[in-house]
């Protein structure tokens, strides 16, 4: 498979590059400006400018897959849905599948389908709640638009972490354990990531966790 990754530089973009190499797939790594430290053999980082529909159109032509793990920087929070909509404008264009990895706030708590993520102080603290209505709003992005999407909503927590290979997967509600954490490394995230290219599931909507 082709596969290519926006925000390949980041957290969660690097780890999906490492866990694609490691399977085989053909890829490349698009990149703004801070070319990644280390890339595995056979992986080409290339420059890309994400909110230009028409260049990344071009970087995506002949591509399978797209995977879009872009994520604002700090103030600049208004510009994630302009960009995802320029993401899922070329990857329609190319006539590809993309998977965007977005954030855990439109998912619903367990046991309390009327709330959100995004308005539960206990996930989303007072500061982190701009942020977190991003990634409502990006989904939202995504179910208006005709582009081939699949959305992945990660846990509450998402960091570093070892690779298990394991993990649970649902749907529109957070996965949580009985104490109420909520989390996943991000080499994980990766492997759901890789598996859901690898063998799409029928909903457009995703969650992980352990």
């Amino acid at each position: 498979m082709k596969i290519a990754v926006v925000g390949a530089a980041g957290m969660v973009g690097s780890r999906v590059v490492n866990e694609a190499a490691s399977r085989g797939h053909d890829l490349i790594a698009i990149v703004r400006t801070t070319r990644p430290t280390s890339l595995p053999p056979g992986v080409t980082a290339v420059k890309g400018d994400a909110d230009d529909p028409d260049h990344m159109s071009g970087l995506f032509h002949g591509f399978d897959a797209i995977v879009a793990a872009t994520r604002p920087a700090p103030g600049q929070e208004h510009k994630a849905v302009r960009t995802t909509t320029a993401l899922l404008d070329a990857t329609a264009t190319a006539q590809a599948r993309i998977l965007v990895v977005g954030g855990a706030a439109p998912l619903q708590i367990p046991g309390r389908p009327d709330r959100l993520v995004l308005d539960s102080p206990e996930y989303v603290p007072q500061e982190w709640r701009t942020l977190a209505a991003t990634s409502a709003a990006q989904l939202d992005a995504c179910r208006a638009h005709p582009a081939n999407w699949v959305y992945l909503s990660p846990p509450a927590v998402l960091e570093p972490g070892p690779r298990t290979g394991t993990y649970r997967r649902g749907t529109t509600t957070l996965i949580a354990s009985a104490d109420g954490t909520s989390r996943i490394s991000a080499e994980d995230l990766a492997v759901a990531v890789l598996d859901e290219l690898e063998t799409p599931c029928e909903h457009q909507h995703f969650t992980v966790g352990y």
